[in-house]
């Protein structure tokens, strides 16, 4: 396995554990308490982080055959990964009775963060051309 090639994912996966390890820090510091929350941040962060490699995997395999392509293949991937996250997201936003507003915020942020981290991480991407 040529690790130079999935090199996007691997720094994915560091920067989403230091942010899961601040995360953790912070709601530990802030005294939060995840167990009234819909979704626990670890099943959070794996959805995301999942979300994620698969967008990267698209990517690469677009970059191998089509290099032009790669900026909207990026843009399409992250169009149809809205979908998905706001089914997640459905539950949360329908709890009628529910001080959530923890837990929305959180999420998006955890969206931002992820779409963030996608987005500099494809730019590397374009910057290299192979």
């Amino acid at each position: 396995m040529n690790l130079i090639k999935y090199k996007s994912i691997l720094e994915l996966l560091k920067i989403s554990g230091v942010a899961y390890a601040i995360h953790k820090f912070l709601f530990y510091i802030l005294k939060v308490d995840e167990s009234v929350f819909f979704y626990k941040i670890e099943i959070l962060y794996l959805l995301f982080v999942t979300f994620s490699i698969v967008l990267f995997f698209v990517v690469l395999k677009v970059k191998s055959t089509s290099f032009d392509n790669v900026g909207m293949s990026f843009l399409l991937a992250t169009t149809i990964k809205i979908l998905p996250c706001y089914l997640i997201l459905k539950p949360i936003l329908n709890c009628n009775g529910c001080d959530n507003k923890i837990e929305k915020i959180n999420f998006f942020l955890l969206f931002g963060l992820f779409l963030t981290i996608e987005t500099l991480l494809t730019i590397r991407i374009l910057s290299k051309k192979d």
